[in-house]
């Protein structure tokens, strides 16, 4: 099961500014407790754009939906804190990628969690690796739980399966844990009404949407020079269908940064991409 956002206000730590539910096609290699996990990809003909390489959208859905079902096949996933009234959300994400695969390229993508440092978030990271086993992409990403109920976070503790000493990796982050971005003034805006196709099971707005909406701001040799980037991502507050959101785009010399407002002008999510 996918994992998508809620977006909730967490201040992250310090760091320099850079101002459906579905089941996702792989095969599960290997799951070893307390080890990363391993799971085969392949970018298919609807994740590539018209350079027939994978998109940063395709590739930070792959990664998610590892999340969902690793979590999935360790007894703590989205849909069994649902029936508890709670799930997952992400709260922030930070990926890096060093070229995009070619249309068909196969691929893997090592998944595993550390140790909790953090009452409240949980971090599991990413490792991409192509079929000669050269890294060419990593992330890392922080989730926290919400009560449907209260609308608000649950302690990690109370949250049963999730402290078993066996799911947890001592291996570090494969990159720096997500940056605060923040102080965009942006100089393009464009609106964007939340529809049907924008929407996750919560009804709120899907993690992909929005970095969907703030890649179609950019001008589009940003997009198809292939060049090593990263992307750092927060969300702030939910959106929902029907509102009419607001993207904002600032460029500082290589660094592309986002935020989109809600329609009571509230920031929503900010992003920053540094091309590189």
């Amino acid at each position: 099961m996918a994992f998508y956002a809620l977006f909730l206000p967490f201040s992250g730590s310090r760091g320099r500014l850079i101002a459906k539910n579905y089941i996702p096609l792989f095969i599960h290699l290997k799951l070893e407790m307390g080890k990363k996990s391993l799971y085969n990809y392949e970018v298919g003909s609807e994740k590539v754009d018209f350079t027939l390489r994978a998109t940063i959208e395709s590739l930070c859905a792959d990664m998610l939906n590892v999340a969902g079902t690793d979590a999935r096949k360790n007894g703590i996933s989205a849909d069994t804190l649902m029936q508890q009234g709670r799930s997952w959300v992400l709260s922030r994400m930070a990926v890096e990628f060093d070229r995009m695969p070619e249309q068909f390229e196969q691929f893997n993508i090592a998944t595993w969690v550390n140790p909790h440092t953090s009452r409240l978030l949980s971090t599991r990271n990413f490792e991409l690796n192509d079929s000669e086993g050269v890294v060419f992409g990593r992330g890392v990403s922080q989730w926290c739980v919400i009560d449907f109920e209260k609308r608000m976070p649950v302690l990690l503790e109370k949250i049963e399966n999730l402290f078993d000493p066996d799911y947890y990796c001592e291996v570090p982050s494969p990159c720096e844990e997500p940056r605060k971005v923040r102080g965009i003034e942006p100089t393009v805006e464009r609106k964007h009404e939340v529809r049907y196709s924008d929407i996750d099971f919560n009804r709120h707005v899907n993690t992909m949407r929005y970095i969907r909406m703030m890649l179609n701001t950019l001008p589009i040799e940003y997009l198809t020079d292939n060049r090593p980037m990263r992307l750092d991502i927060h969300f702030a507050k939910e959106c929902r269908l029907g509102e009419v959101l607001t993207i904002g785009y600032e460029q500082r010399e290589s660094v592309s940064l986002f935020e989109i407002r809600n329609s009571e002008s509230a920031v929503a999510c900010t992003a920053a991409i540094e091309w590189r």
